[in-house]
């Protein structure tokens, strides 16, 4: 939520979900300049490549490479 977002869609299976999503919406503080670069200086090792994203990287999670036609209008 720290970066400039119009929705951010959370997974919510039960009420436990729901209300957890709702306090960390109501107690969230964005991060400071130097607190996002301290944070990018120690993920960005691992986020280089996106080894750990390949729904992201890779057609492995995304259907839609093999149906074309979804895209049409």
């Amino acid at each position: 939520m720290n970066l400039p977002t119009s929705v951010v869609i959370t997974g919510c299976v039960n009420m436990r979900d729901l209300d957890q999503a709702i306090h960390a919406a109501h107690s969230f503080r964005p991060l400071s300049q130097d607190e996002v670069a301290r944070l990018l200086d120690r993920t960005r090792d691992a986020a280089r490549d996106g080894q750990y994203e390949v729904f992201k990287t890779t057609d492995e999670h995304d259907s839609t490479s093999k149906h074309p036609e979804w895209l049409e209008s």
